[in-house]
This record gives structure tokens, C-alpha cells and sequence, in this order.
């Protein structure tokens, strides 16, 4: 890994590493707060805290306000970035599509499925590169917000017994029938329905091995909502399987940065409750 930067704050040190994916065929950079606890010999969990559309792992990192709350929690919050980048991977003039706009998807279409296979970058190679180069236990939760609420929810439901809890901000739950989702699955998995239903929230809580507890925020004033945005689906398909989950539906909100800043105190606290701390 090479270290690109590294700034104390609360504390604790903000810092951002390139390393090279043999996933996603490619370099890769993600942000990571750790906490003053962990430069005093303990280890602590984790929380993987996924962006949306257009994001990359500092969306969160400057925007979110986040490092406060998990320093008072003994949190380590790792940030990756949305998609895979650089010269020789594909992309997209539109910004839903291409880099930026990963999906937390394992592409198969061309020209996408050389480094498209952010799935099994979040699942498996950044938790166990993680893991190796720093003091955290194996607890971890996930947190994302819109594209990346989609990605935490499916990635939490998918492999349950690998994660405490999930939470999500304006998030996609049902990518199959909405024109961000169809767009994007369509053209990373083909038309293949089967092969859509692994990256949709709301089919995917059917069967989870383990009912993890699950918190989303939603925006009365998001532009997106309820176009794009459906939360209450998944909340009816929870439900229905027995999975436990908040939903808050806060007045005036919309689908930013502010929206984000404003409960993520909420969420990292959520999490802090479902790592043990």
C-alpha cells in the first residue's frame, strides 16, 4: 500500500492508501479514519461506509462529519471508493454509468467485466487487506448512502454472517425497477433477470442467512425520492422476513452531504451498539 496522505483529527489519524486490486485489476484508493483507541494498542471494529453516484472514498471522508463520532466510539471507518478508475478502464459519458458508478456489482458484459468487480472488492479483498494492515478485530458493519446504500444493503444481506449490522441513507432497495438500476445492471450483467435479482435489496432479504438488524433514512425532500428512491419496499420485505428494521422518514431533507452530516451520529451509533461497544 502507499500511503497518500495523513492528517490527525480528533486525535486519531485521517489517512488515504493506493494499493493495486487484483480484483478489479487496477489501483485502487480508499480513505480510513483510525480512532485514538487503536494508537493505544487496542483493536477495535469496523465500519465500511459506501458513496453514491459521482463519489469517491473523500465524498464521505470531508462531507459526512463522521470522524468526530467514531473517535468518541472507538470506530474504524474505512471509506473505498465507488468504482475502479484509470486510463485503461472503461467508462461512460454519463455520469450513472462507467467510473463513479460501480454499483457494487461483479460485472460479466464487456467491456465492463475486466475490472468491474466491486462485490467482491468490498466483500472480500479490502476487508482482508484491511484486516492485515491494521489494528481492527473482524467485527464490522456497513453503512452507504444512495448507489452505495444499495451496495451495503445487498452486501450485508448476501453475506449476514459476516456483518453486525447495516444502515442506509436515501438508498436504492430496488434497482430492478428503477431507471438507475435497469440501466446499470443491464449493461454490467446483460439481461440476464436472474443474475439482477442478486443485487436487489428487496430480493435479496429473502435470503439472508442471518436477520441482521437494519437502520435507513430517507428525505421527504430528496429529488430523488420516490422516483428512484423506494425505501418502504424493502421495509414491507423486511418484514415480511422477519429481518428487523428503523425507518425514518425526516421531514425537509434532501439527498445530500447535509442530509448525511446531520444523522450520521444516528448511524455510527447503531453500529457502535450491534460491534459490542
Amino acid at each position: 500500500m502507499q500511503l497518500l496522505s495523513s492528517q490527525k483529527m480528533f486525535n486519531g489519524w485521517q489517512q488515504r492508501y493506493r494499493h493495486y486490486s487484483q480484483t478489479n485489476q487496477c489501483d485502487m484508493t480508499f480513505s480510513i479514519y483510525i480512532p485514538f483507541r487503536v494508537t493505544q494498542g487496542y483493536k477495535v471494529p469496523t465500519v465500511y461506509c459506501l458513496a453514491g453516484l459521482t463519489c469517491t472514498d473523500e465524498n464521505f471522508t470531508i462531507k459526512a462529519g463522521a470522524q468526530q463520532y467514531a473517535a468518541q466510539l472507538g470506530l474504524v471507518l474505512v471509506m473505498p471508493d465507488t468504482s475502479p478508475r484509470g486510463e485503461d478502464v472503461a467508462n461512460d459519458a454519463a455520469y450513472d454509468l462507467g467510473q463513479g458508478a460501480g454499483f457494487y456489482v461483479n460485472a460479466t458484459e464487456a467491456p465492463w467485466a475486466k475490472h468491474f468487480q466491486m462485490y467482491d472488492y468490498i466483500v472480500q479483498e479490502l476487508p482482508d487487506l484491511i484486516e492485515a494492515n491494521f489494528d481492527v478485530t473482524q467485527e464490522r458493519s456497513l453503512m452507504g448512502h444512495s448507489m452505495g446504500g444499495h451496495g451495503a444493503l445487498v452486501i450485508a444481506l448476501r453475506n449476514s454472517e459476516r456483518y453486525k449490522s447495516v444502515s442506509a441513507f436515501a438508498p436504492i432497495v430496488n434497482p430492478m425497477d428503477i431507471p438507475w438500476g435497469q440501466k446499470a445492471l443491464n449493461a454490467y450483467l446483460g439481461d440476464n433477470q436472474a443474475a439482477w435479482a442478486q443485487y436487489d435489496a428487496c430480493h435479496c432479504i429473502n435470503h439472508a442467512s442471518h436477520r441482521l438488524p437494519i437502520l435507513i433514512d430517507q428525505g421527504t425532500a430528496d429529488e430523488f425520492y420516490p422516483t428512484q428512491l423506494q425505501p418502504e419496499k424493502l421495509v414491507t420485505a423486511a418484514k415480511v422476513a422477519g429481518c428487523p428494521i428503523q425507518f425514518n422518514l425526516r421531514q425537509d431533507y434532501d439527498h445530500s452531504y447535509y442530509f448525511i452530516a446531520s444523522f450520521v451520529e444516528t448511524h455510527l451509533t447503531f453500529h457502535a451498539e450491534h460491534l459490542g461497544l
